[in-house]
């Protein structure tokens, strides 16, 4: 069975933003530093047997990362989970499947 592609990139919403919040503490752990700037701009989504996001965070600067954060089905009761991401990507930077 193929997965489904991902959608257009649209806008961040406040709920894309909560999710690139939620995830956050993990990124900074994994990178070894902290984000006083942590603006989500803009996200794509796939479906799965769940779903993925991908969403491009504006870190400071002209820093970008993009992030890959999955949302598991809603009986599953999980927490968001940081599975990948993209350092030193650009505001031009596609926002891909990875």
């Amino acid at each position: 069975m193929l997965c489904g592609g991902t959608s257009a990139a649209r806008p961040a919403t406040d709920e894309t933003q909560r999710i690139a919040d939620e995830v956050k503490p993990h990124l900074e752990a994994k990178e070894g530093k902290t984000f006083d700037v942590f603006t989500a701009v803009e996200f794509k989504t796939q479906v799965v047997a769940g779903t993925n996001y991908f969403i491009k965070v504006h870190v400071g600067n002209d820093e970008f990362m993009h992030l890959r954060v999955f949302r598991s089905l809603p009986h599953e009761n999980q927490p968001l989970s940081l599975h990948s991401y993209q350092s030193s990507k650009t505001k031009h930077d596609e926002l891909a499947f990875f």
